[in-house]
């Protein structure tokens, strides 16, 4: 691995979270925004604060996988799981449905979707399903989410976008072919290939990097985005169940991807789950659902431990420092190095993202 230093003291996921305060406060002030089951298998979008209380709870039509938060309204598009074809748009404020986007004919939602910087625009991951192709939807949120286009993504199975510091979109491309005839079957895994493309928010394709290789089938699925704009990765191994590869990749445009090993990857049953950087520190947590366990690394890139954690599924930042990582019976907070149980009452069963606002 490439020695570098990771942090650069701004803010990360700064393509994601630039939510107006004030249009929270209204909603309880909630630090974070989850999809979540409950026992009676009903779903639901979840507001959270940092101290496990649960502001707002809005059903959804079935489960969800992740969300997209407007950058200026308190407003939150939540994603069905893929193959899913619907997303609802929630005005969280008054806690009802603004609208439903369905996708076209030929396509569905692969649970992922990203705003553009003034809100006016918002792009979506699918699946065209029958050519195959990946696709980025485009609708026009200031005309009540209308379809206006839509532009490929670079790659097969598209899965994450998030909207960089620079205005500009990364995705990730996972490689895998799936058709929803056939429910979650992978279809491609001898020949499928994944990568991260860089667009702009005009829908053109700036820059896209592809692992080649032995790591063809180590698929791109989730990311988060660094103190200097930088994009790390969790990786989902497609190939040998036996064999043991790395599951994050840091990835800086006009340089090499890097890979960042782990002594207890395989704690994570080659599923690495959610990823997020600290802001303060640049500590780099990756869940593994599959495997309930947690990894970290330092600002640097160098492995920094490791935890077991019932269901491990989301993390983002927190805000008074320090990294929120929901799990069985709450969420965990991490400040440099120490961590602490917050519980959440009803029982909740997360999904695999936990947004910050």
């Amino acid at each position: 691995m490439k020695r570098r230093s990771f942090l650069a003291g701004a803010s990360a996921n700064l393509g994601l979270v630039s939510v107006t305060p004030s249009a929270w406060a209204a909603v309880g002030a909630p630090d974070f925004v989850t999809a979540a089951n409950r026992a009676d298998k009903t779903s639901w979008l979840v507001g959270l604060t940092r101290v496990g209380d649960v502001v707002f709870e809005i059903p959804i039509p079935s489960r969800g996988h992740a969300a997209a938060v407007h950058p200026q309204a308190a407003e939150t598009v939540a994603f069905a799981r893929r193959p899913g074809r619907f997303a609802v748009v929630i005005d969280c404020e008054h806690g009802h449905e603004v609208a439903r986007l369905q996708s076209p004919k030929g396509r569905h939602f692969y649970g992922h979707g990203a705003y553009a910087a003034d809100g006016k625009t918002l792009f979506t991951t699918e699946n065209d399903y029958d050519t195959p192709a990946g696709i980025l939807g485009i609708w026009d949120t200031a005309d009540g989410y209308r379809r206006i286009g839509e532009v490929p993504s670079g790659g097969i199975g598209p899965h994450e976008i998030l909207r960089l510091p620079d205005g500009n979109f990364v995705v990730a491309n996972g490689g895998i072919q799936t058709h929803p005839d056939m429910d979650r079957a992978k279809l491609n895994l001898p020949d499928m290939r994944t990568n991260l493309t860089y667009v702009s928010p005009q829908a053109t394709m700036l820059d896209q990097i592809e692992l080649t290789g032995e790591m063809h089938q180590n698929s791109i699925r989730h990311i988060a985005i660094d103190g200097q704009g930088a994009v790390v990765t969790a990786l989902q191994w497609q190939g040998v169940p036996t064999k043991q590869v790395p599951l994050v990749l840091h990835h800086t445009r006009d340089e090499s991807p890097e890979f960042l090993v782990h002594p207890d990857d395989e704690r994570l049953k080659n599923y690495a789950g959610s990823i997020a950087v600290c802001p303060q520190t640049g500590d780099i947590a990756v869940t593994g659902p599959k495997g309930s366990h947690v990894i970290y690394f330092d600002g640097a890139g160098t492995p920094a431990g490791s935890v077991t954690r019932g269901t491990a599924s989301g993390v983002a930042p927190a805000p008074d420092g320090g990294l929120a990582i929901t799990c069985e019976g709450g969420f965990v907070h991490r400040v440099n190095g120490r961590e602490t149980f917050i519980p959440v009452g009803q029982d909740w069963s997360w999904d695999n993202h936990l947004i910050a606002l």
